[in-house]
């Protein structure tokens, strides 16, 4: 059964891993098998998205339904075989729906999550739309909003950032740790073919680590997305100064999935040889 952890519990694990020289790792987990499993490999933290269900669905990663609703109802399940990793939620700060932002925080705390993050974010949309929406005071200046409540709150507080503004923004509202998110994941059966090298990525995270770092060193830095797909990716962001660690989400639980049961349905049925009529 699952634990709720105090914003000082979750920074003490996190503070610990790195001490050791651990690399940290937020697992993004759609549901209770993959959770468990995630904990059982290790990871630090255990991410709850709403849009983890349509990689479940065999879809690529995408905002579907009522995204709030979709991600505290997650939580039982998860909750039901998660023992000891705490869970953080994805929260949808843009959504007009709920604009008391201190209730919705409370709703997700209520329910068993000990953090939460900015996803699914307005930057997912575009810059078109994220400063049209900007304009009516639910662009990305939402989600620092959301942040700085939950900083507040006392909750532990993870953000995505897509430039250096971006981290500078969170920085301001209080945030524990941002990860530099460089685009959707690529690989496997859904995910995005880059034509920019894996250099201009590093180059991106190490430039959004090194602004929030200098405003604040304190800050957690982790990284996510883009071409960083597989565990031997990540060993590169480990040569950036400040990179603490790496968030996974289609990385986690959409490509290993499509390899595994793809093998191992080869597998039987090469297994399986009949006689001859």
């Amino acid at each position: 059964m699952g634990k709720r952890f105090t914003r000082q519990e979750v920074l003490e694990r996190l503070h610990q891993a790195i001490v050791k020289g651990q690399a940290i790792l937020g697992a993004g987990c759609s549901n209770g098998l993959i959770a468990k499993c995630a904990e059982l490999g290790g990871a630090d933290l255990i991410i709850v998205y709403s849009t983890g269900r349509s990689r479940m669905m065999g879809l690529p990663t995408s905002r579907i339904g009522d995204s709030n609703a979709i991600t505290l109802e997650m939580c039982d399940e998860i909750w039901n075989v998660v023992e000891n990793t705490p869970l953080i939620a994805g929260v949808e700060g843009t959504d007009p729906t709920r604009r008391d932002l201190e209730r919705l925080l409370a709703a997700f705390r209520e329910r068993g999550y000990s953090g939460v993050i900015n996803f699914p974010s307005i930057t997912g949309y575009g810059d078109y739309y994220r400063e049209r929406r900007g304009k009516v005071g639910y662009g990305f200046e939402r989600e620092v909003q959301m942040i700085g409540t939950a900083r507040a709150m006392d909750m532990f507080t993870m953000a995505y950032v897509y430039s250096i503004d971006d981290a500078l923004q969170m920085i301001d509202a209080g945030v524990d740790c941002i990860a530099p998110h460089v685009g959707p994941t690529a690989g496997g059966l859904a995910g995005v073919q880059y034509d920019d090298s894996l250099e201009h990525a590093l180059q991106q995270v190490k430039e959004m680590v090194q602004a929030a770092q200098k405003a604040r060193p304190d800050v957690i830095c982790l990284a996510h997305g883009g071409p960083f797909a597989e565990p031997e990716d990540t060993r590169l962001l480990y040569d950036i100064p400040g990179v603490a660690g790496f968030v996974g989400a289609s990385s986690i639980e959409r490509i290993p999935i499509e390899r595994a049961v793809t093998d191992v349905v080869r597998r039987f049925k090469a297994a399986g040889r009949l006689p001859k009529s």
